[in-house]
């Protein structure tokens, strides 16, 4: 998306519609981003400077917040805590930036849970110096999932349901790949291709079987390996986080990109065409440069999940105040860390800058929850107190029912941060909390 005269891309939320259960289905209402489906994509090269005027033209307040990028605080969009909400009608300028190379999006960021299912977020590609993959070659892929009507119309009488919220989340029952049904997405046989994909659902943990089309794992929430990595079997791609592979068809014809829930699914096809092009030598690039975590000199934090439909949470501080679980419900909070339910007035923790912090997660919970911090990476380095083989870098993990995780970050960027759940229902309802780095 081009720059105006003055540097700024030019953002807008609307109301707008769109298709989504294909040419059978009528127009959905929906909120956009300069009325796309997916939003525009905003694309830049490491280490330059992004510059949004974003304005609200929506009937409700909003704000943007620019998912994965190590961002100065101010920048980072999230209503309340970083800046004051952009009213109905108002600009805000965005202006950061982008020191890493890699995969990101970005979304709303003021009652998500509402917004973002509706369709406010978008793809933001920061790119190496040298990108190897030219550009029809670099294919983005933003994954949705839509909870649609028996007239395949956007269900909007469900958003906000207290079922959804004590549960799983908000989950669709139709997927859609860059806001379109069962798309064929174009590639050249013999000819090497980067696939960007990025989960925007609202709850939705996609299983996906990147063997069975062929592609190798490159990068994970937007950090590379600096090497292709081969993926036996199935590989979770939870709310909010980013997958690069690497693919090369052989043969022509379609190629189809499944669901393994369950049966596997086909929701696209990869569509070879064309002579097989001249053989060469894949160059993956190579991982960003992140401050590592000392691990002998790190303090440690518990970060403990509880609540929700089945859960055994008798209580929790809501406000200052010890609630019980009914009186929790009653005031739409089903969800706790560390016995806290939403934001309270102290952190989750204080660290120094350049501290290395530890969270060792318990998901004491009946459900999955996929947890992101916000202005950092961190690395996963244990589950369930094993130590993992890679422990890659991340801004957002997933944990299973019962599951413990432990991460490291870098505490190096200064401000009051969100730890949150992303499945958007169970964030809205208690779990969300801040972090502070001096």
């Amino acid at each position: 998306m081009a720059a105006s005269g003055d540097g700024f891309i030019q953002l807008e939320a609307v109301k707008g519609q769109s298709r989504l259960y294909g040419e059978d289905g009528g127009l959905s209402d929906l909120w956009l981003y300069n009325g796309k489906l997916p939003g525009p994509e905003i694309r830049v090269k490491r280490g330059e400077r992004v510059k949004v005027r974003f304005k609200n033209s929506l009937d409700e307040p909003t704000s943007v917040h620019w998912h994965g990028i190590r961002i100065d605080n101010a920048m980072d969009g999230v209503s309340g805590l970083t800046q004051p909400a952009v009213q109905p009608g108002e600009t805000f300028d965005y202006d950061f930036v982008a020191p890493d190379a890699g995969t990101y999006w970005y979304h709303a960021h003021h009652m998500s849970w509402n917004q973002v299912p509706r369709g406010l977020a978008g793809p933001l590609i920061v790119e190496e110096e040298d990108n190897p993959f030219s550009p029809d070659a670099d294919i983005i892929l933003s994954l949705s999932d839509w909870r649609l009507d028996d007239n395949g119309l956007l269900d909007t009488a469900s958003f906000g349901a207290r079922h959804d919220f004590s549960h799983a989340g908000r989950l669709g029952n139709w997927l859609t790949i860059n806001g379109t049904s069962l798309p064929d997405i174009p590639v050249r046989k013999g000819r090497w291709h980067r696939i960007r994909l990025i989960n925007t659902s609202a709850s939705r943990v996609l299983d996906l079987a990147p063997s069975r089309f062929g592609a190798k794992v490159i990068a994970l929430d937007g950090q590379g390996f600096g090497t292709a990595r081969d993926i036996d079997g199935v590989i979770q791609l939870a709310p909010a986080q980013r997958m690069d592979l690497v693919m090369k068809p052989d043969s022509a014809g379609p190629i189809p990109f499944e669901m393994m829930t369950g049966q596997p699914f086909t929701f696209a096809n990869f569509v070879v065409s064309g002579e097989k092009a001249e053989p060469k030598e894949l160059r993956v690039p190579a991982p960003n440069s992140l401050p590592e975590p000392d691990l002998v000199n790190a303090r440690s934090f518990p970060l403990d999940m509880a609540g929700g439909a089945m859960g055994r949470m008798q209580s929790a501080t809501m406000d200052g105040q010890e609630l019980s679980m009914r009186e929790l419900v009653q005031a739409g909070n089903f969800w706790a860390f560390n016995g806290q339910a939403g934001m309270g007035d102290k952190p989750l923790f204080s660290a120094k800058r350049g501290e290395t912090i530890i969270l060792e997660s318990t998901n004491n919970t009946a459900f999955p929850h996929a947890i992101h911090l916000h202005g950092h990476h961190f690395r996963v380095l244990e589950r369930n107190g094993e130590k993992l083989a890679h422990p890659d870098w991340r801004d957002t993990f997933t944990t299973q029912r019962g599951e413990t995780v432990k991460i490291a970050l870098v505490a190096d960027n200064p401000g009051k941060w969100l730890v949150h759940c992303h499945m958007l229902g169970h964030a809205a309802s208690g779990m969300m909390d801040w972090f502070e780095v001096a």
